[in-house]
């Protein structure tokens, strides 16, 4: 007879399974979307320069694929975004933390002048075992939404600690 392990899934965790949390402000800036298209190879014109983003018909710079600004922090307050928080603070026997992967779903362009909010929820804990010894997956969904109040991309992002 085999003994089975605990589950790391407490029922505060699945009580907030669903639930968003504290929005974050992220600004689209036209120096962001140049690093961040430079940084990850992208050639088009659109992704920095003005006037090239505006005779392909946008409103400005866009901001490349993976990109949705750079979150509005103040030191002063010592805030982490929720993003980096929701699910964290529990106590979780794992301390290695891994990407388990990130997928976007773009709605509308976002251009240079954009001010977004996202709001991140967890949408699941699951537990596996992998080939070095158990693991809990956390999976998590942020909306972005833009100055207009139109959702404008979603990302679903998995967090692995073991």
């Amino acid at each position: 007879m085999t003994q089975q392990a605990e589950s790391v899934i407490t029922d505060e965790m699945r009580a907030i399974i669903g639930k968003e949390g504290a929005a974050t402000t992220l600004e689209v800036e036209n120096g962001g979307c140049r690093m961040f298209a430079r940084s990850v190879g992208h050639t088009d014109p659109i992704f920095y320069d003005e006037d090239a983003a505006k005779a392909a018909g946008h409103r400005g710079i866009v901001a490349p694929p993976g990109y949705l600004g750079t979150p509005v922090f103040n030191p002063s307050r010592g805030e982490r975004s929720p993003a980096e928080t929701a699910g964290s603070g529990y106590s979780i026997p794992y301390k290695r933390v891994l990407n388990g992967g990130t997928d976007y779903e773009y709605l509308d362009t976002v251009c240079a002048g954009d001010l977004l909010t996202a709001r991140t929820k967890i949408t699941d804990f699951a537990e596996r075992t992998g080939s070095i010894g158990p693991m809990l997956i956390t999976s998590r969904q942020t909306t972005f939404t833009n100055q207009d109040g139109k959702v404008v991309a979603k990302m679903q992002g998995r967090t692995i600690q073991y």
